[in-house]
C-alpha cells in the first residue's frame, strides 16, 4: 500500500464518521466503531484481524483512562451539590474587584474542566453566568465566548482530562510536565483571546434564559457584594478549589520530585505514590466527600431543589447518588474515548504509516505543526476533541522519531488542534447554544471562533516554547 493510498482510504473514512453522525444520525460509539471496523478491512487486516485490533484499542485506552474519567465525574457531582463552583465564581468576582465579570464564570470552566468533562463543565457553569448576566447586564455573548474558550482549552491540553490524558499515555508524555506546560499555554491563550475579543463579544446583546435567572435582578450598585452571587451555606473558595488542586499539583510535583530527587528513598516512593494518577484524582474525590459532609444542608438543599424529594440520608446521597450519577455521566466519555482509541490502533497497525511520516518529515512544514494541523484537520471533520486528539495521536506516533518532537510537545501540539474547529457536528456545540441561549450562527461567532483563536495562540505559544528548547 502507498501513502497516497493509505491518506485516500483515511479521507473516505474520515467522511464515512462524519457522515454517520451528521446525517445518518448515528450514535458516535456505533459511528467510530463501524468506521473502525471498515478502515481495518480497507487496511488489509481482514474482518477477525480488524475486530482483534477494535479490541485491543477499546480495552487499551479503557486501561488506561477508566477509573480517571469515573473518578472526575463523580468529583464533578460534589462540585455542583456543594456550591462549590459558585464559591469559585464569587472568588474571581471579588478577585477582579467586580469589573471584567465574564472572566469569573469563565475562569471558573477553565479550572473546572481540568478533571471534569467539558459538557458538564458547561451545564455547572451556565447558571452563574446567566446570573451575572443579569446582574450586571453582560451579554451572554461574552460569557459563552469565554467560558465555550476556557473549559475547551483545559479540556483539550491539561490532564487528568480524559482525552489529553490517553494521548500522554499513549506517547509516553511525563504528566507532570504535560500538565504543567499545558496549563501554561492554556492560560496565555486564554487570556491572549480574551484581550483580542472582549470588546467584539460585547457588542451584541443576547439575554441569558429565563428559567435560570428567575428571581435575580439587576444588581443595586457596582459595590462587590450587591454583584456577587448569594447563596446560603456556600463553601470557602479556597476549599472549594481544593478538589481539583489536590490531583493537579500531586501528579505535577510527582514529575518534578523522579527529576529532582534521589532514584530511591522513601521520600521519593511517597510522592510518585500520591502523584499516581488514580491515587491523585481519589483524594480529591476523598476530600470532596469531606467538603459535602461540611456542607452537609447545601448538599440536601440541592438534592430536594433538583428532586422534590428530601428522602435520602447525607450518606445515601454522598455514597450512593453522587456516585450512581457520577457514573451516569461518565459512560459517553468513557466509551467516545475507548472507541476513539480502537480507532487509533486500527491506524496504528498500518505499516505504510511509517513511511509516510518520513515524507511528512521531509517536508518544509514545522515539525511541531504536524500534529497541530492533523488534529485540526479531523476535528473539523468528527466534531469531537477526545476522537479527534486519538485519531491524530494515532496517525502522528509513528513519524515521532522523523519529527524529533518530544512527547509532551507532541501531546500539546495535538491539544491545540483539538480546538479548531468546533461547529456543527460537535454534541458540545449544542449544549452550549442551548444553555448559553444562542442560535445557530451566534454559536458559530461566538462558540467556534474564541476556540479557533485560542488553538492558534496557543501553538504559537507552543512552538515558542519548543525553539527555545524547554519543551
Amino acid at each position: 500500500m502507498t501513502p497516497i493510498f493509505f491518506l485516500v482510504v483515511l479521507a473516505v473514512a474520515i467522511i464515512f464518521l462524519m457522515l454517520l453522525i451528521m446525517k445518518v444520525k448515528m450514535h458516535p460509539v456505533l459511528a467510530l466503531f463501524f468506521t473502525s471496523l471498515g478502515l481495518g478491512l480497507a487496511l488489509n487486516n481482514g474482518i477477525i484481524g480488524s475486530v482483534n485490533l477494535i479490541n485491543a484499542g477499546f480495552g487499551g485506552t479503557l486501561k488506561g483512562i477508566g477509573v480517571t474519567i469515573i473518578l472526575g465525574s463523580i468529583l464533578a457531582m460534589g462540585i455542583q451539590d456543594t456550591g462549590a463552583a459558585t464559591a469559585i465564581s464569587n472568588f474571581f468576582i471579588r478577585l477582579f474587584r467586580g469589573r471584567a465579570l465574564e472572566l469569573a464564570p469563565a475562569l471558573t470552566a477553565f479550572i473546572v474542566s481540568i478533571p471534569v468533562f467539558g459538557d458538564i463543565t458547561m451545564v455547572l457553569t451556565a447558571p452563574i453566568a446567566s446570573i451575572l448576566s443579569v446582574r450586571k447586564k453582560i451579554s451572554m455573548s461574552s460569557m459563552s465566548a469565554f467560558i465555550s474558550m476556557g473549559l475547551g482549552l483545559t479540556h483539550g491540553l491539561v490532564p487528568p482530562t480524559p482525552g489529553i490524558l490517553a494521548i500522554a499515555l499513549m506517547y509516553g508524555a511525563d504528566l507532570g510536565l504535560t500538565i504543567f506546560w499545558g496549563t501554561t499555554i492554556s492560560a496565555i491563550a486564554f487570556f491572549g483571546t480574551w484581550l483580542i475579543l472582549r470588546g467584539w463579544a460585547a457588542k451584541e446583546w443576547i439575554a441569558p434564559r429565563e428559567d435560570f435567572v428567575e428571581g435575580f435582578e439587576p444588581a443595586k450598585s457596582d459595590k462587590i457584594e450587591d454583584i456577587v452571587i448569594h447563596e446560603p451555606g456556600l463553601p470557602n473558595a479556597f476549599f472549594s478549589m481544593l478538589p481539583i488542586l489536590i490531583p493537579v499539583v500531586l501528579i505535577t510535583f510527582a514529575s518534578f520530585a523522579k527529576v529532582y530527587m534521589k532514584d530511591s528513598g522513601t521520600s521519593l516512593t511517597f510522592f510518585t505514590s500520591v502523584g499516581d494518577r488514580v491515587i491523585a484524582l481519589l483524594l480529591g474525590v476523598v476530600f470532596t466527600i469531606i467538603l459535602g459532609f461540611i456542607k452537609s444542608e447545601k448538599v440536601k438543599a440541592h438534592h430536594f431543589r433538583t428532586t422534590g424529594n428530601n428522602d435520602k440520608s447525607l450518606k445515601e446521597l454522598i455514597f450512593g447518588t453522587w456516585v450512581g450519577r457520577g457514573l451516569m455521566v461518565a459512560l459517553l466519555p468513557l466509551l467516545i474515548t475507548a472507541m476513539g482509541g480502537a480507532m487509533g490502533g486500527i491506524l496504528k497497525a498500518a505499516p505504510v504509516i511509517k513511511e509516510l511520516g518520513v515524507i511528512v518529515a521531509g517536508t518544509s512544514l514545522l515539525p511541531i505543526l504536524i500534529p497541530f494541523f492533523t488534529a485540526s484537520i479531523i476535528m473539523t471533520a468528527v466534531g469531537s476533541m477526545t476522537t479527534a486528539g486519538l485519531t491524530a495521536a494515532a496517525i502522528v506516533l509513528p513519524m515521532m522519531d522523523s519529527l524529533g518532537l518530544s512527547p509532551v510537545a507532541a501531546t500539546l501540539s495535538i491539544g491545540c488542534g483539538t480546538m479548531i474547529f468546533s461547529h456543527l457536528n460537535d454534541s458540545g456545540f449544542w449544549i452550549m447554544t442551548q444553555f448559553f441561549n444562542l442560535n445557530t450562527k451566534q454559536g458559530l461567532k461566538y462558540l467556534t471562533l474564541p476556540r479557533a483563536i485560542g488553538g492558534v495562540i496557543g501553538i504559537i505559544s507552543l512552538a515558542t516554547f519548543v525553539s527555545m528548547g524547554l519543551i
